[in-house]
This record gives C-alpha cells, structure tokens and sequence, in this order.
C-alpha cells in the first residue's frame, strides 16, 4: 500500500539506530487536512505498540505501523528523502484526494476559498479533521490556538457560513488544546481555570 524508496529506507534506519532504543517501528498516519493538503504524523513508536487493527507494512529493516482510519488515504502513498541545496528531509507523494464524500468536499472548499483566507490574516489556519453526522470537527493552529475571540470565531464566523453554503452541517465541534502549543494566547491559570492574559 505505501512505496519506500531506498533512501527513505536507508535514512529512517540511520535515525532508528540513533534512537538507540531496540524494536522500534514507524508509525505513518494522516493527522488531519489543511490548505497545504494531507497533515501526516512519522514517528519512532514501539513494535510493541501495534494495534489490532493496524495495517503492517514491511520495510525491511523496519515496519511501519499504519492505523485503520488511515489507510485509506494513504493507499499508493510514496514516501521518499530528498536531500539537494533546495530541501532536506521526507517528501510525501500522496495520489488519494483529501476527500472522497461530498459533505466533506463542500467543507474543505470553504475552508480553502474563504475561511482560511481570512484567518490567515491574523496568521492562523483551521484544519479540517472530519465531517460525521453533520458536525463538522475543526482544530485551530497559529494565532488561532489560544485566542481570546476563537469562540466568536468559530460560533458566528466558521459555523454560520458553513451552514449557508453546505445546509448539511448543524454544529463545528473545536478540538483544539488552546492552552497547548509553543505560545499559546493564554496559559491555564494556577487555580486550574484560563487566563486570557499572557
């Protein structure tokens, strides 16, 4: 389902064996979607940590752990190095579309022509994680994540134009850690609650 070249092959070994850590096993899952595409996470897990439902790509010197819910899209994925005076690192060639239901499709364009636009302005950016029984499941990043208006946003800005234009969504479900991230708008309180002020 997934093509290694062999430079990829041979540079994730190379990072495996730096890990110093036995049994060790790629995990290759797709995180979420936003204007740039795909959001895909790589990492270094335990063997051991395989799920049952799992699909088990064998590298050769390595597996890599693909979870159920990713496998779809990631069906005919190329992963290779790149490493030239341009770029270094993984290059992701992803052939599947970012979605193959219509709802979602409708959400993403959205996204893409209007919303993400716009909050760009402020240098954030709404990635687009599922639409299931019309709810639509949104995370936050960038100047986003923490903001003190992000409930305003996404109530009277993101939700009220997805449901003009795809009459399918009743509610956008944010499951951003808005006190997570590197900075953060705000930072949880010592009592336990939110502050809004840095």
């Amino acid at each position: 389902m997934i093509t290694i070249t062999e430079l990829a092959k041979t540079k994730i070994a190379e990072f495996m064996k730096a890990e110093n850590r036995p049994n060790l096993a790629l995990r290759f899952a797709v995180e979420g979607r936003g204007p740039g595409g795909f959001r895909y996470r790589l990492a270094f897990v335990d063997a051991a940590e395989r799920a049952a439902d799992d699909h088990v790509v064998d590298a050769g010197p390595f597996q890599v752990l693909v979870d159920a819910r990713s496998v779809e899209s990631l069906t005919g994925v190329t992963l290779d190095f790149v490493d030239d005076t341009h770029q270094s690192g993984f290059r992701i060639d992803n052939p599947n579309p970012l979605w193959a239901d219509p709802v979602s499709l409708a959400v993403q364009r959205v996204f893409d022509e209007e919303i993400n636009p716009a909050v760009a302005t402020h240098g954030g950016w709404v990635a687009l994680l599922e639409v299931r029984d019309g709810v639509v499941y949104v995370q936050l990043g960038g100047g986003c994540q923490g903001c003190g208006m992000v409930d305003v946003t996404l109530r009277q800005g993101i939700e009220v134009r997805l449901r003009q234009v795809v009459p399918e969504i009743r509610e956008v479900v944010d499951t951003t850690d808005h006190a997570g991230g590197a900075n953060p708008y705000y930072r949880p309180a010592k009592g336990g609650g939110a502050s809004p002020y840095s």
